[in-house]
């Protein structure tokens, strides 16, 4: 179980973090649909008896990294992102220098200077400089076996791919949208822990490690810093509380 001066580090880390949720999640364009039978907003504990901070906090960081692998960010994004906490010293702590580095990114950056670089990245001609799929590191091929696995463990969670979106849904924005719905929703820390095993870990450090080499990389260069620190954080969380 997570120790009392462990819990408070967690949520001090995740306090910094703070994008305003409702602001936060209309950034996010959602991929895959819950049906009628299983609506989040009626299960929502009332605002004044929420999720815990920590909680939160978990689900807006999974939403932000969603939303900027998604897309490119608008300004209104970036402005939030200059809004961080710029920590000069943290003490070691890679998750609030991670946001530092992507604050101060955010704040030399525009749209228009993102759009070529995500592009090369994630587009390019035929493919971009880094692939955002499960499958594809896991395998080196694209719609093989994991994307089949995780399709089926959606399908048990409750979940419906949105028929008009064409990606697969091992993209990595389309994996992060669904642990913060998970963690909205209040699921189980355990269901949460196994689809972050089963779905994530296993490929995702290597993915941002290619992001941040890959050669167009100056902005997603921070994003990866980004969320290779809090997958990071992530991991000790789900170790905590066991």
């Amino acid at each position: 179980m997570m120790s009392s001066e462990e819990n408070n580090k967690m949520t001090s880390q995740a306090q910094a973090l703070v994008l305003e949720e409702t602001d936060q999640q209309s950034s996010v364009e959602v991929r895959l649909d819950m049906p009628a039978s299983v609506n989040p907003s009626a299960n929502q504990e009332p605002a004044n008896n929420p999720l815990d901070e920590e909680q939160q906090y978990r689900a807006s960081a999974y939403a932000l990294i969603a939303a900027l692998l998604r897309a490119v960010p608008d300004q209104e994004m970036l402005d939030r992102l200059d809004g961080l906490p710029q920590e000069t010293t943290a003490d070691g702590d890679d998750l609030l220098l991670a946001m530092s580095t992507l604050a101060l990114s955010a704040k030399n950056h525009t749209p228009a200077s993102i759009e070529d670089e995500f592009h090369n990245l994630f587009i390019g001609l035929g493919k971009g400089e880094v692939v955002p799929y499960g499958s594809w590191y896991l395998t080196g091929f694209l719609m093989e076996k994991p994307l089949s696995d995780l399709r089926d463990d959606l399908a048990r969670l409750g979940y419906e791919r949105n028929t008009s979106v064409v990606e697969p849904e091992d993209h990595i924005a389309a994996l992060c949208e669904v642990v913060s719905l998970m963690i909205a929703e209040g699921t189980e820390i355990s269901v949460q822990n196994s689809f972050f095993q089963s779905h994530l870990v296993n490929w995702v450090d290597q993915f941002f490690g290619d992001l941040s080499k890959a050669k167009s990389a100056v902005f997603y260069k921070a994003v990866a810093r980004f969320g290779a620190a809090f997958i990071a954080l992530e991991s000790e969380y789900f170790s905590m509380q066991t």
